[in-house]
């Protein structure tokens, strides 16, 4: 879990075959949300106690992390990602610390600093399954988490992402982004370069890789699509009076809307929904086209769903 402290491995031989008939990832392509707060089972990135994906460095380099960290607030109930059956408890730390308890769920994961219902018996995928221990009482300032480990030592991080449940849309086109421009217009250049998608950025050495709506500071910003938020998002990493945004997944959909400043980074949102407002670019850049960054997740371009609600 923590720098110095890794999970070594635990996979017993009993389950191989089990492994071999029944892996995971038969049963659901992506596993349930395993912590009630972290709907698409984020992982813990670097604190001062180490960092949380699969394979990062443990004891000064000298080992690595074999599992994932799904962040989870102390408390917080916790969920079974998959249907199994339930074998336990596992004490990491042998210490009886306040941590130091577990669960496995067969075929065949563990789940380690969490207190569950029960150790033994049958559960279903998405059921109570327990709660997150106080891990701030023994890693003050840690980022809390869950251990996710696979018993076959094998990288979870696939399973962990959940498919996105479908949103109630009227269509698939978008919803206009900016109050006070219905179509989603895009902006032209200026002497700070362009807005449509690919135009050249650092002197011809880079691509534009997004697009930029026009939007005046301080308007209105609604969700183009019905989703759920993740955040913030620091594009700039300078704290400066624009460097906000947020994303939403969901409908087929994963896009980033930066320079705006969101109502709540986390939770569902409607299409048409007030997303937040747009923060004042002209502090930043006098004279530009104000406007809010769109950038597809996969790094493709969303200038035809923005068109499609021209008119609209």
């Amino acid at each position: 879990v923590v720098e110095f402290s890794p999970f070594s491995s635990f996979a017993p031989e009993v389950f191989a075959e089990q492994l071999a008939a029944h892996p995971p990832q038969q049963q659901h392509r992506h596993w349930a949300p395993i912590c009630n707060g972290n709907p698409t089972n984020k992982i813990r990135g670097c604190d001062r106690y180490g960092c949380g994906q699969f394979g990062a460095d443990r004891h000064g380099g000298k080992g690595k992390h074999g599992g994932v960290d799904v962040i989870c607030a102390d408390g917080a109930t916790v969920y079974a990602p998959f249907s199994g059956q339930l074998s336990g408890p596992i004490r990491f730390f042998h210490n009886g610390n306040a941590i130091d308890d577990g669960v496995q769920i067969s075929y065949c994961v563990k789940l380690v600093c969490i207190h569950p219902i029960r150790y033994h018996g049958q559960i279903q995928r998405g059921q109570q399954l327990g709660r997150m221990l106080p891990m701030q009482r023994v890693f003050p300032g840690i980022i809390s988490h869950i251990h996710v480990e696979n018993c076959d030592h094998s990288d979870p991080t696939h399973l962990l992402t959940p498919v996105v449940p479908p949103f109630p849309q009227q269509d698939t086109r978008w919803a206009t982004v900016c109050s006070g421009n219905p179509t989603n217009e895009i902006r032209g250049c200026d002497k700070y370069g362009c807005g449509y998608f690919g135009a050249p950025r650092r002197n011809g050495k880079g691509k534009h890789a997004g697009v930029d709506v026009i939007c005046a500071d301080g308007a209105t910003v609604y969700a183009p699509f019905s989703g759920e938020l993740s955040g913030p998002i620091k594009f700039f990493h300078n704290g400066n009076a624009i460097d906000d945004g947020v994303q939403i997944r969901g409908s087929g959909f994963c896009v980033k809307l930066l320079c705006i400043h969101p109502i709540k980074y986390n939770g569902r949102i409607s299409k048409g929904q007030i997303l937040g407002r747009m923060l004042p670019m002209q502090r930043v850049f006098p004279g530009i086209t104000s406007h809010i960054h769109v950038e597809n997740c996969d790094h493709s371009d969303p200038t035809s769903n923005l068109e499609r609600g021209k008119g609209r």
